[in-house]
C-alpha cells in the first residue's frame, strides 16, 4: 500500500491531520500520570472531551468515562439496557438504577485508552538522604540512570545518580543496572530533609518536554497519551450508535482499570487504541519488525494477552482500505493490552486493538510519527462509522446444516 514515510517532511499531513489539536497530545504527554496517580492526566482529558459529549463520569478507582449518543438513538426502544450499572453504581451516576430509564436498549460500543504511564516509586530513604525506588510498570534500569524525574503531587525535582565513566569498572559498565541499585538524589544530606520533600508511595516519572520535529513527536508516555488523544480526537464525531470513550486506570499496573470498567458497560465490542513498540531500530540480526513507525496505525491479531477477535480484525482491515488508509498489522510478539481484560468481561466482549508505532516505549523520550497517529483516528473512525451489529453477531449453534446441530437436516 502506498504511503508517506516518516522522513518525509509535508507541509501537510493526510486523513486531515492538520486539523487534529496536536497540542493537547503534548499536553498529556508532559502531564505527569503514573499508574495509580492519574488525575492530572484526567483532568486534562475531561477539560477537552467534556464539550463534545453528552455524558462525563468516573468511577470508584479512576476511570474516566465519555459518553457519545448514538444518531439514532431517538429511533432505539428506551428500555433498561442489559449489564450497565450494578450495584456499586451512584444513585446519580449514568448507569444507576435511577438513570436507568432513558438509556437505549442496544449496549454500546467501547473505546478504551489508558490514562497511566510507567514510573518509579519512592519506596523509602536513606539516612543520607538518597531517596530508595521501585518499578511500576516494565521499566529498565537503563532508562532511569542519569534522569530527571519529577516526584509526587508536588512535582519535587530529583536526579537518579549516574557516576562519571572513570569512576567505574568494566564490569559495572558492561551491564544494565538494576532499579535497587539505584537511588533518587534530591539535593539534600539527611533523612529528615528528604522526608519533608517526599514521602514513601510517592509516584516519579521522567522530567521532559515534548518536542515537535515536524513529521513526528518525542516525548514520554506517549504509551498511552497517544491513545487517549486519538480517543478525545473521536469523541469530536458522532456516529450510528452508542460510543463510550473509556480512560482507563492503572493499565502498566497489571490492566486494572479496564476490566472493571467493561463489567460495568457491558459492551457489545470494543476497541483499545494503544502505543505500541516498533523494534524497528537497528539490531544484531535481521528480525522482521513488530511494526514500523511511518506505516501506519497497527491492527492487532495476537499478543500475550488475547488474541484479537477475527471479526472485527476483519472489519478494521476492510474501513482501512475501503478509506485509503495506509495501515500495518502487528505481529504477533510478547506484550498486553486492557484488551486482555475486556475481552474475559461478563460473557466475554469482542475486542480488537489498534496501536500508534512508537519507538523507544517506556523511556525518557518515546518517537511517534503523525502521520501514524492521524491515520490511526481515521481508521478508528471510519471503522466505527461503517459500524453494524451483524459484525459480532452471535451464530446459532442449533442452526440447520451446522455441524454441531441436533437437527442435521441440510436445509433447501
Amino acid at each position: 500500500m502506498s504511503g508517506r514515510n516518516v522522513n518525509d517532511v509535508e507541509s501537510a499531513l493526510p486523513y486531515g491531520g492538520d486539523g487534529l489539536d496536536w497540542a493537547l497530545l503534548a499536553a498529556l504527554s508532559d502531564a505527569r500520570g503514573v499508574s495509580g496517580d492519574e488525575g492530572r492526566v484526567r483532568d486534562i482529558v475531561a477539560a477537552a472531551v467534556a464539550p463534545h459529549v453528552d455524558e462525563l463520569w468516573t468511577d470508584a478507582i479512576g476511570n474516566l468515562y465519555a459518553r457519545k449518543r448514538g444518531e439514532r438513538v431517538a429511533a432505539v426502544a428506551t428500555t433498561v439496557r442489559r449489564g450497565v450499572g450494578g450495584p456499586d453504581a451512584g444513585a446519580n451516576e449514568p448507569g444507576s438504577p435511577a438513570a436507568r430509564s432513558s438509556e437505549p436498549a442496544v449496549p454500546p460500543l467501547m473505546v478504551c485508552a489508558h490514562l497511566d504511564e510507567v514510573g518509579l516509586m519512592v519506596v523509602d530513604v536513606d539516612g543520607d538522604g538518597m531517596a530508595r525506588l521501585a518499578a511500576v510498570g516494565g521499566v529498565l534500569g537503563a532508562a532511569v540512570v542519569g534522569q530527571r524525574v519529577r516526584i509526587g503531587a508536588d512535582g519535587v525535582v530529583g536526579v537518579v545518580g549516574l557516576p562519571p565513566a572513570h569512576a567505574t569498572t568494566d564490569a559495572v559498565r558492561a551491564r544494565l543496572p538494576a532499579l535497587e541499585e539505584l537511588r533518587i538524589d534530591l539535593g539534600v544530606t539527611t533523612r529528615d530533609a528528604a522526608l519533608a520533600l517526599v514521602q514513601p508511595g510517592d509516584g516519579a516519572v521522567w522530567d521532559t518536554a515534548t518536542v515537535d520535529l515536524g513529521p513526528t513527536l518525542l516525548g514520554k508516555a506517549m504509551d498511552d497519551r497517544a491513545g487517549c488523544w486519538a480517543l478525545a480526537m473521536l469523541l469530536r464525531s458522532r456516529y450510528p450508535m452508542d460510543i463510550v470513550g473509556v480512560f482507563s486506570v492503572q493499565e502498566e499496573a497489571g490492566t486494572r482499570g479496564a476490566g472493571p470498567a467493561a463489567h460495568r458497560l457491558a459492551p457489545s465490542a470494543a476497541f483499545v487504541l494503544e502505543c505500541g513498540t516498533t523494534d524497528d531500530t537497528p539490531k544484531d540480526r535481521d528480525d522482521t519488525p513488530v511494526m514500523r513507525v511511518g506505516d501506519g496505525p497497527a491492527v492487532t491479531v495476537m499478543d500475550s494477552s488475547m488474541v484479537a477477535d477475527p471479526r472485527l480484525v476483519r472489519h478494521l482491515v476492510a474501513a482501512a482500505e475501503s478509506a485509503a488508509i495506509r495501515h500495518q498489522i502487528r505481529a504477533p510478539k510478547g506484550g498486553g493490552t486492557d484488551g486482555g481484560k475486556i475481552h474475559l468481561a461478563r460473557r466475554g466482549v469482542p475486542t480488537a486493538v489498534v496501536s500508534a508505532p512508537c519507538r523507544y516505549l517506556h523511556g525518557p523520550q518515546a518517537l511517534v510519527s503523525k502521520h501514524d497517529l492521524a491515520g490511526m483516528v481515521a481508521l478508528v473512525r471510519a471503522a466505527l462509522e461503517s459500524w453494524s451489529p451483524d459484525i459480532v453477531a452471535p451464530i446459532p449453534f442449533d442452526r440447520p446444516g451446522s455441524p454441531h446441530s441436533l437437527n442435521r437436516e441440510v436445509a433447501p
